[in-house]
């Protein structure tokens, strides 16, 4: 690979993972850092990567809003923006971010430093989602990756087949609403995104958590069709529609209010049926923001990195299928990363 035609530094020896996060030495600045740091480079923007307090913040412009919009004033004292695909260099390091296909934003960190490189992946899935930008494998000596659903029993099913199982529960149930659980950024806006290709129009009532990034992403260019908030709705007007809340919300208070909700839960986590029961779901979506375990395999593949760092998820497993393939790996135990989903 790239380090192996020259001299260049091992990528252990100037990218360590400490108590506060992924640390990059010569540039003196933390990738998601798990605690306030000086300097930070975000890949996005879901509360489990983007923390409050840093001091100069380095992101992708969609980033930047979405950290804007949750911390208000603890999104970081300076802010700087860089764009897919554009480079600047951090103290000695050339850093550039290209599209991970996570949520809005999402990006890889590429780090280059005297003839090595580094990609620290964030998080990311392989699959085509219209509100975001594709992840753009990037050949590298060192790969960083994530590990949610790093076991071989987590093969995502097509998306549409599973949003044609949301839909027809809406057909079998004309007097009852379908309420999905949803985290508010990114999986709310790409459901929205996938009901709205299987051609349904009808109304689409959200939680106001969930309409508020909406905004957020219609401000980027995303169109969503007709979404209402849910408070506006008389329970007659709720009966056989599509409401969508973060997955906390779906059993609170509010939902008493509603005609008869089909519980209903999108996470490739409804892969595990018990999960499922524990959550009190009748309808387990399996549609996920992550990569599963076959889309992880051939990221690895993709990039042809010959060593693997695992953040974060099932770090053994996947661990012990790139050396089967002949790559080094690692875990690297960041902790506090993985609770999004």
């Amino acid at each position: 690979m790239l380090a192996a035609m020259t001299s260049a530094p091992h990528p252990e020896t100037w990218l360590k993972p400490v108590p506060g996060g992924l640390y990059c030495l010569p540039g003196d600045f933390f990738i998601d850092p798990t605690r306030a740091a000086a300097r930070a480079v975000i890949t996005h923007g879901h509360s489990d990567h983007a923390r409050g307090d840093n001091g100069a913040v380095l992101a992708t412009p969609e980033t930047l809003a979405i950290m804007r919009h949750r911390l208000g004033e603890r999104a970081g004292s300076t802010q700087q923006a860089l764009g897919y695909g554009e480079a600047i260099r951090v103290g000695e390091v050339q850093v550039r971010l290209v599209p991970a296909g996570h949520v809005l934003g999402s990006a890889q960190v590429v780090l280059d430093w005297k003839g090595s490189r580094v990609v620290v992946s964030g998080d990311y899935k392989r699959r085509a989602d219209p509100t975001c930008a594709p992840f753009e494998p990037v050949p590298c000596d060192v790969f960083v990756t994530e590990a949610t659903f790093g076991l071989p029993v987590f093969r995502h099913p097509p998306d549409g087949e599973e949003v044609d199982k949301l839909l027809h529960a809406v057909r079998l149930y004309p007097e009852r609403c379908v309420l999905v659980g949803a985290y508010s950024l990114g999986k709310a806006q790409r459901l929205l995104a996938l009901i709205r290709a299987k051609g349904h129009a009808a109304p689409i009532y959200l939680h106001g958590a969930i309409a508020a990034i909406c905004q957020l992403y219609e401000d980027f260019g995303q169109q969503f069709g007709d979404v209402r908030p849910w408070q506006d709705a008389t329970k007659d007007e709720l009966k056989g529609r599509i409401i969508l809340a973060p997955p906390g919300n779906t059993a609170d208070l509010w939902a008493r209010k509603l005609p008869d909700p089909v519980v209903a839960m999108a996470s490739g986590w409804m892969r595990v049926k018990q999960r499922a029961k524990q959550w009190g779901v009748e309808l387990p979506l399996v549609i996920s923001d992550h990569a599963d375990w076959d889309e992880l395999r051939r990221t690895m593949d993709d990039v042809a990195a010959p060593e693997i760092w695992v953040t974060h998820g099932a770090e053994e497993a996947l661990i012990r299928q790139a050396r089967l393939t002949g790559r080094r790996a690692r875990a690297l135990r960041l902790v506090g990363l993985g609770e999004e989903e």
